[in-house]
Parts: C-alpha cells; sequence; structure tokens
C-alpha cells in the first residue's frame, strides 16, 4: 500500500491525485487534478485553460460557495434544535 507522499511524488509536482471523492453521486478513486493555477488536465497532459472556461468556473464556484453556506446553515440550525431537544430530555 502507497503512502499519500509516495501518490504525490508518482505524479510529480505538477499533478495532485486525489483519493477519495464523491461528484454527482459516484465514488472517484485516485483522481488526477491540475497543480497549476489556470491549467487542467485532458486525459493525461496539463493543458491550458482558456480564459472563458476560467471566467465561468470562477462564477459556477461563487454560485456553489454561496448555496453550501445556505445549506450548511439550514443543517446546522436543525442540528442545534436537536441538541437542544435531546439536552431538555436529559440525553
Amino acid at each position: 500500500m502507497l503512502t499519500f507522499s509516495q501518490f504525490l511524488s508518482e505524479a510529480g509536482p505538477r499533478i495532485k491525485i486525489v483519493r477519495v471523492r464523491i461528484r454527482g453521486g459516484k465514488i472517484q478513486r485516485r483522481k488526477k487534478v491540475s497543480n497549476v493555477k489556470g491549467y487542467k488536465l485532458k486525459g493525461t497532459k496539463l493543458v491550458r485553460m482558456s480564459s472563458q472556461e476560467r471566467m465561468h468556473r470562477k462564477m459556477a464556484a461563487r454560485k456553489g460557495k454561496v448555496k453550501r453556506r445556505a445549506k450548511m446553515a439550514r443543517a446546522i440550525m436543525k442540528r442545534k434544535r436537536t441538541m437542544k431537544r435531546r439536552h431538555a430530555m436529559g440525553l
């Protein structure tokens, strides 16, 4: 079994290997991502992103940030309520 540092040295400094993550309900193992700003992986090569793609990604990340924050706030509020009820019951 390789350690995380061996994963990184195996890929090189410009490519990072993400061990496990979930995207769109599917599990991704050993997913390679770019370590260089403005570049993406196309197949096995690092390719420079177009300015249009960079702009779209930036805007999407911003929208996602707001959505994530709102959903997280709701989840935290619900957890607080639940914990309050539990404490009131003496649990």
